[in-house]
């Protein structure tokens, strides 16, 4: 896998869009980190490998599509993350499921009431990042889209 500037500076937007301060792509040989700096609101990329921050080094791999376009779906309110309708329903999506632009994703519970929350965007998910029946919070990631 290998990142263009551009590919970088897309992923570092998009985590500056959420409250999420660290996060690790690994594929193959290759792994990269990148952080938030504490005083500076702006993420800056840096290597496992590498003990300075902010140096990126790449490491060979295998060749990987790059038009990817990851968007986030965040949680609009503050509450409880159900990724089902009732308990004993399937899950509204899975890791894999292609969506489209509108269909109900989960629900987030506030106040005794049943918010289902729908994608923006048609797409395939590639995360979901909270587990069900977890407290979230506004502006939370809840799961990440590939956007067709």
């Amino acid at each position: 896998m290998e990142f263009s500037i551009e590919q970088l500076r897309e992923l570092i937007t998009i985590l500056n869009q959420t409250d999420i301060t660290e996060m690790t792509l690994e594929s193959g040989d290759l792994r990269l980190s990148i952080r938030k700096r504490e005083t500076v609101q702006e993420a800056a990329p840096i290597a496992s490998t590498t003990p300075a921050p902010a140096i990126l080094t790449p490491v060979p791999a295998a060749p990987e599509p790059t038009s990817r376009k990851l968007i986030d779906i965040v949680s609009p309110m503050v509450g409880t993350f159900y990724r089902s309708p009732a308990p004993d329903d399937p899950p509204f999506v899975d890791i894999g499921d292609s969506i489209r632009k509108g269909q109900s994703v989960c629900i987030i519970e506030a106040m005794k009431l049943m918010n289902e929350i729908e994608s923006e965007s048609a797409g395939r998910v590639v995360e979901i990042l909270v587990n069900n029946a977890q407290p979230v919070e506004y502006g939370q990631v809840l799961m990440r889209i590939d956007v067709l």
